[in-house]
């Protein structure tokens, strides 16, 4: 789940201090200055995703520099990759600066000095980062190094992709299993490799198997986040994916489930959830399943059956039986 907090619970004489602390100890130890340091507001959060993890900050003016000696002090071995998404800022290593506007991006190493800071409007700014550590990224360094502190156009294309997939965990990831956050962990890092070797154009440096599993990772991702739209299809997840439906098919072909079943799997899973909530109790079952992507109540209910071995009136029966039961044992 996301874990953080904000200068808002903090006095305010010490809240540059806490925010500073916050940073240094989620991302790496760092410096800070800011031009006030009394008014200073920010908010800090982090999801743990098995692999990797994803910070989110928001904070009022300020400037920030990791120096050889803050290095000495402590590197996590990290690509950081950061999304803005509020405000405008600037970072600067390897001799270059990037310029970022809401939606772009820009990788910087933990290993090497850098600078940064809020933009010229001088408002808050709101920033998502992607921590990768070194030894998960399937990319040469070389490769990387080309993209330093280079802006990444967002909103459209494989960045779009990632920024959309970064900010939906923000309402998503705290409700998630941890199993099913390591499972993000590893989508967060192909599809950030898979964005990056686009960029540097080393697409092809990437393994067969690699770009594979990172195809792979972005339609999972995708089917994920379109449970409840009744058109999707193997054959709109290709096309949205610009894939045949052979290519499609082969990227679930050593999983334990096909694409069509791996679709009706989450559907009934979040169907069966929804049966189970008292605050949805007095929602239609045709509601809940046409809400999740089925569109006939007559073959939901029947596929439903034939899973869970009772009909959804039948399972909400008995969730609510169970309900009441076990609060009465409270």
């Amino acid at each position: 789940m996301w874990q953080g907090g904000s200068t808002g619970a903090v006095p305010a004489g010490d809240r540059f201090a806490w925010f500073s602390d916050v940073v240094s100890s989620a991302l790496m130890p760092s410096a800070f200055s800011a031009p006030d340091t009394t008014g200073f507001y920010a908010e800090g959060a982090l999801l743990d995703l098995g692999g990797a993890q994803v910070s989110r900050f928001t904070y009022s003016p300020l400037r920030s520099r990791r120096t050889p000696a803050l290095i000495r002090r402590g590197d996590p071995e990290q690509y950081q990759l950061g999304l803005v998404t509020r405000g405008s800022a600037w970072f600067a290593q390897n001799g270059a600066e990037a310029e970022l506007r809401p939606g772009d991006m820009a990788l910087w190493d933990t290993s090497r000095p850098y600078e940064s800071g809020s933009g010229a409007d001088g408002g808050t700014v709101e920033v998502f980062v992607l921590q990768i550590p070194k030894a998960a990224m399937p990319l040469r360094a070389e490769r990387l190094e080309r993209l330093l502190a280079h802006r990444i156009p967002g909103g459209r294309g494989l960045p779009g992709v990632l920024s959309d997939f970064l900010t939906s965990l923000t309402g998503n990831g705290p409700d998630c299993r941890p199993e099913d956050l390591s499972g993000l962990g590893g989508m967060a890092v192909e599809l950030a490799a898979t964005c990056l070797a686009q960029q540097a154009g080393a697409v092809r440096e990437m393994s067969e198997e690699a770009r594979a599993e990172a195809l792979f990772r972005r339609v999972d991702a995708f089917i994920e986040n379109h449970l409840g739209h009744p058109d999707l299809t193997p054959r709109a997840i290709a096309e949205h994916h610009h894939i045949s439906l052979r290519t499609l098919y082969a990227l679930f072909q050593d999983r334990q489930e096909g694409v069509a079943a791996s679709i009706r799997r989450r559907r009934l899973e979040r169907c069966r959830a929804d049966l189970s909530r008292p605050e949805l109790r007095d929602t239609s079952v045709q509601t809940i399943c046409a809400r999740w992507g089925f569109t006939s109540p007559t073959v939901f209910s029947r596929t439903f059956r034939g899973v869970y071995g009772m009909t959804p009136s039948e399972y909400r029966h008995r969730a609510r039986i169970e309900g009441t039961a076990a609060d009465l044992l409270l």
